[in-house]
């Protein structure tokens, strides 16, 4: 495998909405650092797969507003493998223009497809999983997604069937894709788990760029035909001209919507490289530290009675939180915010939801 060939888009162009208030519209999640590693999510991502590809094959695709976070916090990033939306159009958009970008520069291409917001626990095993992948991919024309034996009935991730029932959770070779639901309702999830043949579809996919050139055609003539004319456009001084009139009219469509749940090429990879989607609240809570009780508290001096499974963030860490009597909750704490919430995804965002009104926009 020549490893020249092989590039990393990393999509960071989300607005971290279900980490508000500390996750803002100016300053999403994948510009900070959530973990209290030292580094920002988009940082440690950049980090991790400049240890796989070269770096000057790394590209990030965010949207226009973010530009300057970007440039701020990757300085060593090339303006040209920078890549602006427009409009957030979800996935799919956002892959389409990568993977035709990249076939203007080389047309055999090999991509691992990313987000910006994953934590990952043995690094060493990591690299190699992925490295596997592309030697699978570079000898097949498949779409590669790397697969997760799920924990729990979780409504915020994608569910993957593989061929071959429940051996394949222990399998560690690529299987085919029975079947692919991209965020089920809970009972629909709780059913998944149940069978012991679904894995969490992490997000992360590897291909070579001309077959998924090939599967959006077949799958997303729309967008597609939105693109048109790309080989000419990109690279050239009317791209950013050309990108505003394709994303004006794109669909909001995931790639695991538009592509994944209908392609005949899917592949998954089971991986076990300790994998977390650091997406909510409630999964920075199953991934921290807690005290006897269940608590995760980040504050210098707590005071904590009859409470269990409660996490307390304050931004400042020195002032002291005091909690009482509470179980199950979440509490975030803001210089211009503070929520107290059950500690539920679903809870937490329907409730939420209500800072979109005009009278709250400061604070979005």
């Amino acid at each position: 495998m020549n490893i020249q060939n092989c590039y990393c888009v990393i999509m960071a162009g989300g607005s971290g909405t279900r980490f508000w208030p500390v996750s803002r519209a100016a300053k999403p999640k994948q510009f900070l650092d959530i973990t209290g590693t030292g580094k920002t999510f988009i940082q440690q991502t950049y980090d991790r797969f400049s240890r796989i590809v070269p770096t000057e094959n790394i590209l990030v695709v965010t949207a226009e507003r973010y530009r300057d976070l970007v440039r701020e916090q990757l300085p060593q990033l090339s303006e040209d493998n920078l890549l602006l939306e427009p409009y957030s159009r979800n996935t799919a958009p956002c892959i389409a223009y990568a993977t035709y970008k990249l076939l203007t520069r080389n047309p055999d291409a090999h991509v691992v497809v990313t987000p910006s917001d994953h934590a990952i626990q043995d690094i060493e095993l990591f690299e190699e999983t992925i490295l596997k992948a592309f030697e699978y991919v570079e000898q097949n024309d498949v779409l590669m997604t790397l697969g997760v034996v799920p924990t729990r009935p979780d409504t915020n991730y994608g569910y993957v069937q593989a061929c071959g029932g429940k051996e394949a959770m222990s399998s560690n070779t690529p299987l085919p894709v029975k079947t692919f639901t991209e965020k089920p309702d809970k009972s629909m999830a709780e059913l998944f788990i149940s069978t012991g043949e679904f894995f969490w579809n992490a997000g992360i996919f590897l291909w070579k760029a001309k077959t998924i050139r090939d599967e959006i055609r077949k799958h997303l003539p729309e967008v597609n035909g939105l693109f048109e004319g790309w080989e000419r456009a990109l690279g050239s001084k009317i791209e950013n001209e050309f990108i505003l009139r394709a994303f004006t009219d794109c669909p909001n469509i995931s790639v695991d919507y538009g592509i994944m749940e209908k392609t005949d090429r899917a592949w998954i990879y089971p991986v076990k490289f300790g994998w977390r989607d650091i997406g909510t609240w409630e999964s920075l809570y199953s991934m921290s530290e807690k005290d006897r009780h269940g608590n995760v508290i980040n504050s210098e001096t707590a005071l904590i009675k009859d409470t269990h499974n409660v996490m307390a963030v304050c931004s400042e860490k020195k002032k002291m939180i005091a909690v009482k009597g509470l179980d199950n909750y979440m509490i975030v704490d803001t210089e211009d915010a503070l929520i107290i919430c059950p500690k539920d995804d679903r809870s937490f965002k329907d409730f939420i939801s209500g800072i979109g009104m005009p009278e709250y926009e400061k604070y979005r």
